[in-house]
């Protein structure tokens, strides 16, 4: 009976510990107010509702904290979604916390060890020793292989930090020989070095999450700080190369709208802002196609942050049933059965941290649209 999330099946009966991602309270129509979370372990997460005495369970536990749950799984509108009946706080002492935060599927021996080897084979030793300062560093270095790339966008798991970084380094090596003239030691570092500050602007000891500096200053500002005091260390480190390489950590998002300070002004500040992008979107699709195994249409769920559905080469059919070729169109005509959000002047304001979050997500979703030409066009 006891079941992981990726375990899970329609009509199972689940009773399993999870780790509480979200808490919501919510009203239904009738006014009633009623629980809705997102729990998750390390092998994905799923949706719960708590339809009966909301206030009363609610106050039993809060975001992070580890509940033993008794449910009953269902498919809604291609999504599984747990209901449940039964449930008790599990004090942290009596849990594995691995057993409950997402992991690379990438082996982290092997990714540290190209990364050294990315190091070793520079001609540009100013560059080389700037990156050996940082990665030959313990303390930062176990930082950086343990550290998602974000909160929610792409590469949302534990050593998703270290697989994007050098997933762009491969892209920019891959760049370097098809474009006469570009300088290869310095898009490569700029690859690895780009997201530096998520070391220090994501906590991710439970749910991942902002931490106040990161909420205050960004992880783009907490990067190019993060340099500079490392070439402060580095004596007769050329001021010009100081300078390429902070812009490109300051233009990597590309556009000022989208949280970048400056907008990428050197071809490899460009380059580097275009595979940053290609791979934090190919993995955020195919990381959004993965959370349905459940659903038999060609076609995903909507995706909130990228608005928009994704088609799906291999449909996942449950055994014994067939699948369905739903258009989009047809997927939103299903969703007017579902249980209509309580009205505006019902729905209780939103807290500070869910308006920033709110905001969060609101540049995450434009980032996706992320199109350096459109001012042209204006």
């Amino acid at each position: 009976m006891k079941k992981t999330v990726a375990e899970i099946k329609d009509r199972d009966i689940v009773e399993a510990v999870f780790l509480v991602k979200e808490k919501i309270v919510a009203m239904a129509k009738n006014g009633k107010p009623y629980l809705t979370l997102k729990l998750m372990d390390k092998t994905g997460e799923v949706d719960a509702k708590i339809w009966d005495n909301a206030d009363q369970v609610g106050s039993l536990f809060d975001r992070n904290d580890f509940l033993a749950v008794k449910g009953k799984a269902s498919v809604y509108l291609g999504k599984m979604q747990l209901i449940v009946s039964e449930l008790k706080r599990v004090p942290e002492e009596s849990v594995v916390l691995a057993d409950f935060l997402p992991e690379t599927d990438n082996d982290i021996k092997g990714m540290e060890a190209e990364l050294h080897a990315l190091i070793a084979g520079m001609a540009d030793q100013d560059l080389a020793r700037l990156l050996r300062s940082f990665f030959e560093d313990p303390e930062l270095m176990a930082q950086y292989r343990t550290a998602p790339a974000a909160k929610g966008m792409h590469h949302v798991y534990l050593g998703g930090l270290m697989e994007h970084s050098l997933a762009v380094a491969r892209l920019a090596d891959a760049m370097v020989p098809l474009y006469q003239g570009l300088n290869r030691d310095l898009l490569v570092a700029g690859a690895l070095l780009h997201d530096i500050g998520k070391v220090r602007e994501m906590t991710y000891l439970r749910c991942f999450d902002y931490s106040d500096e990161g909420k205050l200053l960004g992880h783009i500002t907490i990067g190019v700080e993060m340099l500079h005091e490392r070439i402060a260390k580095l004596p007769d480190f050329p001021a010009e190369l100081a300078m390429l390489l902070k812009h490109m950590i300051l233009s990597h998002h590309g556009q000022y709208e989208y949280g970048s300070p400056k907008r990428p002004k050197t071809l490899e500040a460009t380059i580097l802002n275009y595979l940053d992008d290609l791979d934090s979107k190919i993995n955020g699709i195919r990381t959004h196609i993965r959370k349905e195994p459940d659903n038999p249409s060609r076609w995903t769920a909507y995706h909130r942050l990228y608005d928009r559905y994704f088609f799906k080469e291999k449909p996942v059919v449950a055994e014994g049933e067939g699948g369905t070729d739903l258009e989009p169109s047809e997927l939103v005509a299903e969703t007017v059965t579902a249980p209509a959000p309580p009205s505006p002047a019902h729905r209780p304001e939103a807290a500070p941290q869910q308006r920033q979050e709110q905001r969060q997500d609101q540049r995450e979703r434009k980032n996706f649209s992320n199109n350096p030409f459109a001012i042209l066009k204006k």
